[in-house]
């Protein structure tokens, strides 16, 4: 019967049983599905199937609606009228004067001397223009040394000397014994102008600080403003300010200011750790919110290979903050692109808006005074397409997630209570549909694996980098095509002749079930983003009661369907929003996360879970439709024109846009190397490009353009040396395993690294104390390599105690600012009691290597010469280093 209106005529006697049976009087095997009879009901019931076209129409719409409205929102940056209170013009020239200068690395003058001076100007002319004013403003130049260690990549220890913060602190002219404190870092890796990442922020605390201080008002507590100039040496200047610097120990609370793309909305992705009055702030003063507790725990998990202040303040000051961050357009993060004009006037405004009122709560808040007393508990917090935020405590959103699942609960259990469902017959069907449903994810996930797989194979792995939505196209026309082809087979060969109507009830039951299952136990996790499927499953089920009425009288109608779909609405709007954040952070971190991720399996079970959980509640509409037919011969065409094109090379990942560049990452050292023996003797000594490619296409794209880069100069790693014998700036070799060597001339840096055995001592209780002194360039890496049986028991660094990364070795990352003394340091070791023979001669190999990021020693002829010849979609970041290792 091919008219699109199924007539049934349902007997008016008795109860109709919830189980079909057939000519013998035998169940069929999953059940009629049917509603519990009624003796009254009018004798012929119409109940509608949907057309296919009708069905496909309206489920597109509704998600492309959505979308929509997610990127509407999104390019919406300031809502209503500025105030007039910050002025984003003002911070806009601040910006582009800290930029012009270009990358700012520690130790340059560019960031030493420049910005600094740049600052202190701007600083020392709000301090006039304020002076008859209700403030007072006091500017500290801090130049601390330290050492700290810190488990992110890893593990490794880390060594500053003499670096620069800048601490201005602006208060009542009667004092103030409380302190808030607002933090951004004004210097950059080697080859960025760092617009984004950090100068916007530097920029926007400048105005901020202009407005406050103009305030008539006498704030009630104080406010530090915090320009550090050693972020980009993983998180050094925070460290130096909150360890050492007497103000440190008034400050109760920090607003962290980052970048992890270029421009955007600034996102609230960490707060605490506890301390919900800070979320309630955020809440309550900021006048463009966009936030959200699923970004706190994903970054939180170390998911993301990035860090922040953040953990400085956080786990040395034991204060509690609020971490804000650029997202958009991480690309371009850390390359030549990330320039000020890339930067929208109303991204200034806003992220000027939030902090200044933000900070005007804070500093009249009550609660800054004695945080302690309101320290306990943790928030639930997400903002609904940036116009409002939603934040309440961890505890109530427990109380209200299990309030959500036991009504599912107690809805499921009442459709198996029915008479018609005796015998456990509706939870027996209930457990087969959830079967199908596992299946068809396992059997979707495990396909579009297999599809990754193959185009790596072909040689065409980031082909969607620079083509995003190439990737939805292929993995999701494939994603969904399985999940449609599995149950339109369960509907025609496992189910029979079952009402479909009844079929599709029973599968939005199903959806219920999973989404419920997955509240609870991520509620028993004591996680916030719990939320995510509390909206997923009050808002269907909510829906579903309304419309059980228009269900059971007409079926799948075009009315049922449209209202059905509008009460998913803000649920999946918000879900949406959701899966924008994970690929707008995770699509340009393929593009430095190394040689070893596969990112074609990383993207394409990114999209079939996204695929998944969005065909959640759309699974019964499956069941629903006449037939399949059409849906899956368009998506299977889609999948293969789009196959066929990935194939045959059509969508190169990289780009060289102006408008839209996606650059290849390719870093390169030229080295010279040295290696001594146990006598101190030279026994190797070498030069070469040092070549690493920080995305899994490797060199494959630019061996055609520099055919000496290929694979026949692909290094191995050499396991009896510290680090494989090459200089790693930071301990990433775990990332990157794929690494190649072309042989050049030695380097002759004009300040060649000075390292010196000082002392070798045995102690009185059997180790062995080593003192060495090194002075080089602002960076520096120390590398140590216990040998097998020999342990480091403790040495000057950190803590005291060493600490290993993943391969067992210990990474030193150290830096200085200007007229930064001798670097000296000593460690002990316990020399191994049986010595390995077939291993390296003595007790540890230890290496140092120089990193030359700026001046005049940061090029040699042929390392320029090499880098003219990159194509224009490459970004190749270069410098001049030494490595040189020893053996005692």
């Amino acid at each position: 019967m091919e008219s699109d209106t199924t007539v049934r005529r349902i007997k008016p006697f008795g109860t109709q049983r919830y189980v079909a049976q057939d000519g013998n009087g035998a169940p069929d095997r999953c059940g009629d599905n049917g509603f519990s009879g009624d003796p009254k009901r009018k004798p012929e019931v119409r109940l509608y199937l949907l057309r296919e076209g009708v069905a496909a129409f309206l489920v597109s719409v509704f998600i492309w609606v959505l979308w929509g409205l997610v990127h509407l929102s999104l390019q919406q940056l300031v809502i209503g009228t500025p105030t007039g209170e910050f002025n984003a013009l003002r911070a806009r020239q601040h910006l582009e004067q800290i930029t012009s200068v270009g990358p700012r690395p520690v130790g340059s003058q560019e960031n030493e001397v420049l910005t600094v001076d740049y600052l202190l100007e701007q600083i020392e002319n709000i301090r006039a223009e304020t002076a008859a004013g209700p403030h007072q403003l006091t500017v500290d130049v801090q130049h601390p040394t330290g050492s700290f260690s810190i488990d992110f990549l890893g593990g490794f220890t880390s060594y500053y000397d003499r670096i620069t913060n800048i601490a201005v602190r602006l208060e009542p002219k009667s004092g103030t014994q409380h302190l808030m404190l607002a933090n951004c870092h004004f210097d950059t890796v080697a080859n960025s102008p760092g617009a984004s990442d950090d100068a916007v922020s530097c920029a926007v605390m400048l105005e901020v600080l202009h407005s406050l201080a103009n305030q008539s008002t006498p704030l009630r507590h104080g406010v530090v403003f915090l320009f550090n100039g050693a972020e980009e040496n993983i998180l050094q200047a925070s460290h130096g300010f909150i360890t050492q610097h007497p103000w440190a120990k008034q400050v109760r609370a920090f607003i962290n200011l980052e970048a992890a793309g270029v421009g955007g909305k600034e996102v609230v992705f960490q707060t605490g750790p506890e301390n919900p009055w800070l979320v309630q702030a955020y809440v309550r003063a900021a006048k463009h919110p966009f936030a959200s507790v699923v970004g706190q725990e994903v970054f939180q998990s170390g998911i993301i290979p990035s860090d922040t202040d953040f953990r400085i303040y956080r786990d040395f000051g034991n204060i509690p903050g609020i971490d804000l961050a650029f997202i958009e357009n991480g690309f371009i993060y850390h390359t030549k692109y990330d320039t000020a004009d890339r930067i929208l006037t109303d991204s200034i405004q806003r992220a000027g808006d939030n902090i200044l009122a933000v900070l005007k709560y804070l500093v009249t808040s009550e609660k800054l005074a004695d945080s302690s007393e309101y320290r306990h508990g943790n928030m639930v917090f997400f903002d609904l397409l940036g116009v409002v935020v939603v934040a309440y405590p961890a505890r109530v959103g427990t109380i209200l997630n299990y309030m959500v699942a036991t009504a599912t609960f107690l809805y499921l259990a009442k459709k198996a209570s029915l008479p018609g469902n005796g015998g456990g017959r509706y939870v027996r069907d209930l457990a087969c549909a959830t079967g199908v449903a596992l299946l068809s994810w396992f059997v979707t996930l495990l396909s579009v694996v297999i599809v990754a797989l193959l185009v790596t194979l072909l040689g065409r792995s980031m082909f969607w980098y620079s083509h995003f939505y190439a990737s939805i196209c292929l993995y999701g026309a494939a994603a969904t095509g399985k999940m449609i082809l599995i149950h339109t087979l369960a509907k025609n060969l496992y189910y029979g002749g079952i009402r479909l109507v009844e079929l599709g009830d029973l599968y939005f039951d199903v959806s219920l079930l999973l989404w419920c299952c997955g509240l609870v136990w991520l509620t028993q996790q004591g996680l916030c983003s719990a939320y995510v499927p509390m909206l997923m499953v009050a808002f269907p089920l909510a829906t579903r009661l309304l419309l059980t009425k228009e269900f059971k009288h007409s079926g799948a109608s075009v009315k049922y369907s449209v209202l059905y779909l509008l009460g998913l609405g803000l649920p999946y709007v918000h879900f949406m929003f959701l899966i924008w954040v994970v690929f707008e952070i995770f699509t340009p971190i393929m593009g430095r996360s190394g040689t070893e991720i596969p990112p074609e399996v990383v993207l394409a079970s990114l999209v079939t879970m996204t695929t998944i959980f969005l065909s959640s509640f759309f699974l019964h509409f499956i069941y629903l439709v006449r037939s399949t037919k059409w849906i899956l011969a368009g998506l299977g065409s889609v999948f293969m024109v789009m196959f066929l094109l990935v194939s045959c090379g059509l969508f190169f990942p990289y780009s060289s846009s102006l408008d839209s560049p996606r650059p290849k990452r390719v870093f390169l050292q030229h080295t010279t190397r040295t290696f001594h023996n146990l006598q101190g003797q030279v026994e190797r000594r070498d030069s070469g490009l040092w070549i690493n490619s920080f995305d899994f296409t490797a060199i494959q794209h630019i061996t055609p353009h520099i055919p000496e880069i290929n694979d026949s100069v692909r290094t191995r790693c050499r396991e009896d040396r510290p680090f494989c014998g090459y200089p790693w700036f930071l301990p990433v070799k775990f990332l990157s395993k794929k690494n190649w060597y072309l042989p050049a001339s030695e380097v002759s840096p004009r300040s060649p690294l000075e390292f010196k055995l000082l002392s070798k001592e045995e102690t009185s209780w059997g180790t062995v104390k080593m003192t060495f002194s090194a002075k080089g360039p602002s960076h520096m890496s120390l590398y140590l390599m216990p040998h097998r049986g020999a342990s480091l028991s403790t040495w000057s660094l950190g803590d005291g105690t060493p600490l290993f990364d993943l391969s067992g070795e210990y990474f030193v990352f150290y830096s200085h600012g200007l007229d930064a003394p001798t670097w000296t340091f000593w460690f002990e070791i316990q020399p191994p009691r049986d010595p390995d023979p077939s291993g390296p001669e003595g007790m540890i190999s230890l290496a140092i290597s120089s990193h030359y990021f700026f001046g005049e020693d940061r090029r040699t002829a042929q390392l320029e010469e090499i880098l003219h010849r990159f194509p224009p979609w490459a970004f190749p970041s270069s410098w001049v280093s030494t490595y040189d290792m020893y053996r005692y």
